[in-house]
């Protein structure tokens, strides 16, 4: 655990780095971006410079988690610094927010902060410790979206999802308050399904035939939360809604599509119509087909990330032009991993390390070396108190995770040795709920409800995840250790849902 006093030092430091000046603070959240689509995690074949761009003047997380891979409850820990059985907001299908909790943003204004929230929340619409929001409703629209101000009432803009939010949250910071440290939150739709690319974007990796994952046609095995999952390319994913095939489709119609206006729509018939053409005349079946789909899958998800780096460059670009980037902490992350074709599947919602896992970096410059890369286990239950440290604000004592600031301006600084996840949802895509412990070499997971049983991986030696080896002979000691730890957590985080099913 990281000690207070270290954090207290280098909260010193950065407070007394410009003048005893606040940094302004910028996060950007995407949604279902996965690190193994971005080229600073070691993808040759995407086109990611700006989220390069933050790695490569600031600090690359390898070690970044998610302590529940699903939208709304990420976002939830992530405003909150609290776990989701502390926060209330556990699944996206039972679960209300809160507003009248605590959160970082109501904290940084007690600290002399104004603070916006643009784009994509997913927990309702009625934000509290905001000066403004904007917000998308629910999931929103990729294309000529409904926005939701303070006033509630709802405006539809013309326009590609990502430019219009990024357009609106440099309205804002050209109206903010310029006498106050300002964070401001620009939450992107993309890359959730349904991976509807920018106009300017489509074909933009036409050319590239994605290396099918060894996994891809994973039988799972001694695995049975896997086996019983409705999440895999070849069987879940669809024609029409997900890949833009619109004869697939109800009456040939797509809400998505539907909405675009008349020149959108020409240059979505334009692009799709005539791979629709070939596709039906080739009448592909079995391996084949769902080959297709992933190679469909991959160019329409990797365009639409196009379209978010683009804009991360602009608000890059905007910091530049206002004299803005040497006192402004920029930090991008994604509200959780997602899988592109690893175990044959999409979507998210797993422990297994695609899902639990997502991309974070994090620019300061003078305080955090560029080029750095951090090793140690983060988790987006340390955005709040990392905020606050940087502000300079009192770290209130409910909150449940910790600043990862000490980490990655004093390398001495020992993190954690262990993390802790519990995933709730048991309805989409027929993910069993379950919770969990990783360490450095080793992953044990308890499934319950829906499938009950544990499950123990060596990431070492099967970093894929593909053999359970909970019932494997001579493992009951490393078992036994690994589930105290686990207790460990549970008891630490208070997780009372955990603490009863543990020993059942």
């Amino acid at each position: 655990m990281i000690k207070k006093i270290t954090s207290f030092i280098i909260s010193f430091y950065v407070a007394t780095s410009f003048a005893q000046t606040k940094p302004n603070i910028v996060i950007i959240i995407s949604d279902d971006h996965a690190y193994q689509a971005i080229g600073a995690y070691g993808n040759k074949w995407a086109h990611t410079p700006n989220i390069d761009r933050i790695a490569k003047e600031g600090v690359l997380f390898k070690k970044s988690y998610v302590t529940n891979s699903i939208c709304g409850p990420s976002r939830a820990v992530i405003l909150t610094g609290k776990y989701s059985h502390k926060n209330g907001f556990k699944d996206n299908e039972t679960s209300q927010f809160n507003h009248g909790q605590d959160n970082f943003a109501k904290q940084l204004q007690a600290n002399g902060y104004q603070t916006a929230w643009v784009g994509k929340v997913h927990l309702g619409e009625k934000l509290q410790g905001f000066d403004y929001y904007n917000l998308l409703p629910d999931q929103g629209s990729y294309y000529n979206p409904d926005f939701i101000g303070m006033d509630g009432k709802e405006t539809r803009k013309d326009g590609y999802v990502a430019n219009i939010i990024t357009e609106e949250a440099e309205k804002w910071l050209d109206k903010r308050d310029k006498t106050k440290p300002f964070c401001v939150v620009i939450g992107h739709k993309s890359t959730h399904r349904a991976w509807l690319p920018d106009t300017t974007d489509f074909g933009k990796y036409d050319k590239v035939n994605f290396p099918l994952p060894q996994n891809f046609y994973d039988n799972y095995d001694n695995r049975p939360a896997s086996k019983v999952q409705e999440m895999t390319i070849e069987k879940s994913m669809q024609m029409g809604y997900d890949l833009k095939m619109l004869s697939y489709s109800k009456d040939g119609k797509e809400p998505a599509v539907d909405r675009m206006n008349a020149a959108q729509r020409a240059k979505f018939d334009a692009y799709y119509k005539p791979i629709e053409t070939d596709l039906k005349e080739r009448n592909l079946t079995g391996k084949a087909l769902s080959e297709w789909k992933y190679q469909r899958y991959m160019r329409d998800y990797m365009s639409t990330a196009d379209g978010l780096d683009r804009n991360i460059g602009r608000t890059l670009d905007y910091l530049d032009q206002h004299d803005l980037t040497k006192n402004t902490v920029v930090i991008y992350l994604s509200d959780q991993g997602f899988y592109l074709g690893e175990h044959g599947w999409f979507d998210k919602r797993w422990m297994y390390e695609e899902s639990f896992r997502t991309p974070m970096v994090m620019r300061y410059p003078g305080v955090v070396k560029s080029g750095s890369i951090e090793n140690n286990f983060v988790l987006n239950l340390d955005i709040t108190p990392t905020l606050l440290d940087l502000a300079g604000a009192k770290i209130p004592a409910d909150v449940q995770g910790e600043s990862f600031l000490p980490l990655i301006v004093n390398k001495n600084t020992q993190g954690r040795e262990t993390i802790y996840y519990h995933y709730y949802e048991n309805g989409e895509h027929a993910v069993s709920p379950h919770f969990g412990i990783r360490t450095e070499r080793y992953k044990l997971i308890r499934f319950y409800k829906r499938v009950e049983g544990w499950e123990l991986y060596d990431l070492k030696t099967d970093p894929s995840e593909m053999k359970n080896i909970y019932k494997t002979k001579g493992n009951e000691k490393l078992i036994a250790g690994l589930k105290k730890k686990l207790k460990i957590l549970i008891d630490q985080y208070q997780d009372t849902d955990a603490c009863k099913i543990f020993d059942q």
